[in-house]
Parts: C-alpha cells; sequence; structure tokens
C-alpha cells in the first residue's frame, strides 16, 4: 500500500538541523505513527512522503514554510503574569512552556523572562525559522480504521490511546 490520505503510517525518523546536530531522533525508542492528510506531521514531511510505501526511504529538507514556519516577532512579547495559565503564579520559571493568553489568542509560550508582574513570552514554535533536513525510514503503511479516521490520529503502538 501506498501513502495517501487516511492511510496510518508508520516511520523511522532523525530530523537535524543546517550544521547536521540532530533534533530529534526515534532511534533507539519507539516509531512514530501518524495519520496521513490529517495534520500530524509538519505539512512539507506529509507531501514528501505521499506515494512511498513500507521500505523507502526519504530524505527531505524543508524551509521553514513547509515545517514549523517562519518566525513572527509579534509572538514575542511583555504580557501581564496573570495571563500565564497557572493556578500559582509562583510555579511560572524561565524557561518553561506554559498556555498564555497573548496578542491573537491562546498560545503554547516559553517564558523568557520574569520582572516582577511582567513576563517576557515567546509563542513561536521552538523549530520556528529554521530549515529542517529529515531522514526517514517508511516501516509500515496501511488503511486507518473508522475509528482513527473519525478521531482525526491512529490509534495503538506508536498512536494515542
Amino acid at each position: 500500500m501506498k501513502i495517501a490520505a487516511k492511510a496510518a503510517v508508520t516511520i523511522a525518523y532523525t530530523l537535524t538541523d543546517e550544521a547536521g546536530q540532530v533534533l530529534e531522533t526515534s532511534k533507539g525508542g519507539d516509531p512514530l505513527t501518524y495519520l496521513q492528510g490529517r495534520g500530524n506531521i509538519v505539512p512539507g514531511l506529509e507531501k514528501a512522503l505521499e506515494g512511498k510505501s513500507a521500505g523507502d526511504s526519504v530524505k527531505v529538507s524543508l524551509p521553514p514554510e513547509d515545517a514549523y514556519g517562519t518566525r513572527d516577532e509579534a509572538l514575542a512579547q511583555t504580557i501581564p503574569i496573570r495571563q500565564i495559565q497557572v493556578d500559582d503564579k509562583r510555579q511560572i520559571k524561565v524557561g518553561g512552556r506554559y498556555r498564555a493568553w497573548i496578542e491573537g489568542g491562546p498560545h503554547t509560550v516559553l517564558v523568557k523572562a520574569i520582572e516582577k508582574d511582567q513576563v517576557a513570552v515567546d509563542g513561536n514554535h521552538p523549530l520556528a525559522g529554521r530549515t529542517l533536513h529529515f531522514a526517514i525510514d517508511v516501516l509500515e503503511v496501511r488503511a486507518a480504521t473508522a475509528e482513527e479516521l473519525a478521531h482525526g490520529h491512529v490509534h495503538g503502538p506508536g498512536g494515542h490511546h
């Protein structure tokens, strides 16, 4: 079976940056299983895997637009600490990721600095603005179940539930 919309796909992968440094890998761990066509992985990778089969290997470089997007400097802002969605504001730490209300609505943000009742945050994805390099081995391709399609993600090993 070839990778197409509504396929449950299992891959082993290594993600590196422009310098070749490994950012993430499934080697030594569980492979990733996702539902093709549902936005479970970055768009450029989904496109690169379309039409591939179990046993295929793929290497692809993705510009920011096809991966986690370009950086949006409007998402780097200073906000009142009350906008961080935690019950005990004393638990907020620099380097921590939290849900917060920033311009444009709720986002997961990285806390960059804390100054009294103000917090400098960055709502960009950590890999936004970066060209990413993927080395993929397609391990399995199967038809997704009706339940997986209804839920929008794969169930079972490497998936959800």
